[in-house]
């Protein structure tokens, strides 16, 4: 089992803890891995681009001109894809970008973020989080005590004080246990997370 220091929110270092090796000590799968960021890439897709095609565009119905005797080039329509409001090639249409990944493959997927995160040293636990007031400052002061200025924070439990405080700084974004993702653990330098979040993940995902 690896075992992790756990700091105040002062940065102290006020304990240690010690974490699943089935959920932050597995043997990391790179290629689920990649295939989850590119899930959920894929799923947040609009998919919603359309161009007309040469059928689909108004007018063109009369040759413009005959087809032999003048010259130019034989035409059918001026709303072939040469003519200047004419229709687009091969032109997009709206389309569902998503595919599925197993649970299974998605659960690997995160336990293998997880333990890259603590083999890299980019997981810091707090022993608590708690906040006052909502106030930007004291998140920044409580990131900055703990060297994690671009972070992911998971909380187990919504806490309005915390997510507000964090909402407008730059390069930080606040989770709860049952919202974190692969891509957004690997998006963020550190992760960030109080000892009950730890606990309740190792509690749903060993």
């Amino acid at each position: 089992m690896a075992n992790v220091s756990v700091y105040n929110m002062e940065g102290k270092e006020v304990g240690t803890m010690e974490l699943s090796d089935a959920v932050f000590g597995v043997e990391i799968n790179e290629h689920l891995v990649h295939m989850a960021v590119l899930s959920q890439l894929a799923n947040n897709r609009q998919g919603t681009q359309k161009a007309k095609t040469r059928s689909e565009v108004s007018g063109g119905g009369r040759k413009p001109w005959r087809q032999k005797g003048t010259g130019h080039a034989r035409q059918g329509s001026t709303r072939a894809p040469q003519w200047k409001g004419g229709g687009v090639v091969f032109a997009p249409v709206p389309r569902d970008y998503s595919f599925k990944m197993n649970k299974k493959e998605k659960r690997a997927a995160l336990k293998s973020a997880l333990t890259s995160r603590v083999q890299e040293n980019k997981l810091v636990v707090l022993d608590e989080l708690k906040l006052d007031a909502i106030k930007t400052k004291s998140m920044v002061n409580v990131l900055k005590n703990v060297n994690a200025e671009k972070a992911l924070v998971v909380l187990n439990e919504n806490d309005e004080n915390v997510v507000m405080s964090a909402r407008n700084i730059a390069g930080v974004k606040t989770a709860l246990t049952n919202t974190i993702n692969v891509y957004d653990i690997l998006k963020y330098n550190t992760l960030v997370m109080t000892k009950a979040a730890a606990e309740a993940i190792e509690e749903v995902y060993a």
